[in-house]
């Protein structure tokens, strides 16, 4: 019997660029506000935004923009101008109609992988935002189970395990967050394998786990044979 019969994955910056639209966001949000603030005080004054509103508004693209706007109102002591409001409105608006860009790999190792294991979507943010995404992909064909979370902790991860086969001991969570891909799941009892993407969020880093259930592997192509070498 496999080892393996649960293939787990993060969907942004795992299966499809995501990062670098935020990023590309955050340099007109500069650009916009470049008369109030300096880029790295703006920068740092959106990040502190984001902190206090994920609570609030959860992860994705919406909450951005959001952000984004009170980070506006408050550099500028509640003056910023109207046509500054509707361009960040706009630019949120263009985040959630890009068109979805696959990472290298990830078509060819999910049809290839779909064929011997049960795969899991397991992704955060915006449910509508995240089910187009995924519908734009192509993928969504191959997975046999989608979860779209508010956060990806242990005990979610211990929940959705608890219904997948194999169980936790049997699945694992493949994705570019050391902190909400791969500690979590293997503190669920899931094995953990993390991709690097060339940007990362600073509110996803956390320390390598000293896991016997850690794998680091350097692109999504290189994921079948380390499934198949464990199962």
């Amino acid at each position: 019997m496999r080892n393996l019969r649960t293939l787990a994955f993060d969907a942004d910056d795992t299966l499809w660029h995501n990062e670098r639209f935020f990023k590309l966001t955050q340099q007109r949000f500069a650009e916009l506000l470049g008369d109030y603030a300096d880029p790295e005080d703006l920068g740092q004054r959106l990040m502190e935004a984001e902190r206090r509103n994920l609570g609030r508004y959860g992860f994705g693209v919406k909450g951005f923009t959001l952000s984004m706007i009170e980070t506006a109102l408050d550099v500028t002591e509640h003056r910023a101008p109207g046509h500054v409001i509707r361009e960040l409105l706009d630019a949120g608006r263009e985040m959630l109609t890009h068109p979805v860009e696959l990472l290298p790999h990830a078509r060819e190792t999910i049809e290839a992988l779909a064929e011997s294991h049960y795969l899991m979507l397991v992704t955060k943010g915006d449910l509508l935002h995240q089910e187009r995404k995924l519908a734009q992909s192509g993928l969504g064909d191959f997975f046999d189970g989608v979860e779209v979370v508010s956060d990806k902790t242990w005990p979610v991860y211990a929940r959705i395990f608890e219904h997948v086969p194999g169980g936790a001991a049997g699945a694992m969570m493949v994705g570019n967050s050391m902190k909400s891909d791969v500690v979590p799941a293997i503190e669920a009892g899931g094995w953990g394998v993390f991709v690097p993407h060339e940007l990362e969020w600073d509110f996803e880093k956390a320390e390598t786990p000293g896991s016997a259930r850690y794998r680091h592997i350097a692109d999504l192509g290189e994921l079948p044979q380390l499934v198949e070498t464990i199962g």
